[in-house]
């Protein structure tokens, strides 16, 4: 395991129904869908292999039933998997007693769920500061701290308002303050803002956005909107059925899906916001670099896109030193953005 990981799965499966563990060694841990059918068992997580970095958004998601929860409360251990291994920060997660499990929850995992989960009779103050209350920090230390997140958050002076009087959106901002406040290494949110109305999720989004870029947390996300997850996201996993179907920049899941079934999640994305132009040139062949003017390579295609489509020929594309790299013309940008050829 790599200093690099932070959270590492391997085999992971998950399978309810009479006895999973039995079920799983007569068929030498590898079960098929037909195996599974005829015998009655429930696949929820089938075979699922995949690294956390440390500071990155990695995002899950899938249809309803995929397995893009229960893999969150697999790694977790809200669930245990049926067979596999997850390891956290080097340590056999699997292998932890309950009461190391409750600690490591405690101080090392924050988590942010779809229902807010506040205490109605609570107000904002003492939600946030509850999980230092468990812990058992004095009362001073821990409205101290839970003060720090309610400022975080953007809800200053609303520290004695309960629940009730909040809206949605600052209501998920007291969860999201809540789970922040033991500053946790790492950060679990399964469909966090889909109960949210459309503008007040995009706020929190923007919010979300913000708060990453000042924390840098090891972040774990789940959710079934592709848009929500390319706006978030350092790299998305699909899940169907149970597997893991593809892990992948959101960028490499627009321009090369794995299968049918990523391709319909990725064909309404926004490929202007997602799509690198170094990503779609025309790589150069000149045998030593040389300085120009053109777009810059790490721009999305949004950014360029008139640019290119307004001129005649190809436009150099550079790199941050103004090193000419490749080129980009019409044609290119228009496949590019609207996936097919242009005129």
């Amino acid at each position: 395991m790599s200093d690099d990981v932070q959270i590492e799965c391997r085999n992971i499966w998950k399978v309810f129904g009479a006895d999973p563990a039995g079920f799983m060694r007569r068929h030498n841990n590898q079960p098929d869908t037909e195996a599974l059918s005829e015998e009655g068992y429930i696949g929820a997580v089938r075979d699922v292999s995949f690294d956390v970095h440390r500071g990155e958004i990695l995002i899950i998601m899938g249809l309803s039933g995929s397995g893009k929860s229960t893999i969150i409360r697999c790694i977790t251990r809200l669930n245990d998997p049926t067979i596999g291994s997850v390891r956290f920060d080097g340590r056999d997660l699997l292998a932890a007693s309950e009461k190391e499990l409750i600690e490591i929850r405690r101080h090392k995992m924050g988590m942010v769920f779809q229902n807010f989960g506040l205490l109605p009779h609570r107000d904002v103050m003492s939600n946030v500061a509850f999980p230092l209350e468990v812990q058992g920090l004095e009362r001073a230390e821990r409205e101290a701290k839970a003060r720090e997140m309610i400022e975080l958050v953007g809800l200053g002076g609303r520290e004695s308002y309960f629940p009730r009087e909040l809206s949605g959106g600052q209501q998920q901002r007291v969860g999201i303050a809540r789970s922040l406040a033991v500053e946790p290494d790492v950060w679990f949110l399964d469909e966090p803002f889909s109960a949210l109305d459309p503008l007040i999720r995009s706020e929190m989004q923007d919010e979300f956005i913000r708060l990453q870029k000042m924390l840098r947390k090891t972040i774990v996300f789940i959710t079934h909107d592709f848009e929500e997850a390319t706006k978030l996201a350092d790299r998305i996993g699909i899940m169907k059925d149970g597997h893991l179907v593809q892990l992948s920049t959101p960028e490499e899941m627009v321009l090369n899906p794995a299968d049918d079934y990523v391709a319909e999640f990725t064909k309404n994305a926004p490929r202007d916001r997602i799509v690198s132009v170094q990503a779609i040139m025309t790589p150069t062949r000149a045998k030593a670099p040389k300085k120009g003017t053109g777009v810059e390579g790490r721009l999305s295609i949004g950014e360029v896109a008139e640019q290119v489509l307004n001129s005649d020929g190809p436009v150099n594309v550079v790199d941050k030193d103004n090193i000419v790299v490749g080129s980009i013309d019409r044609k290119r940008m228009t496949k590019a953005l609207f996936g097919r050829e242009g005129v």
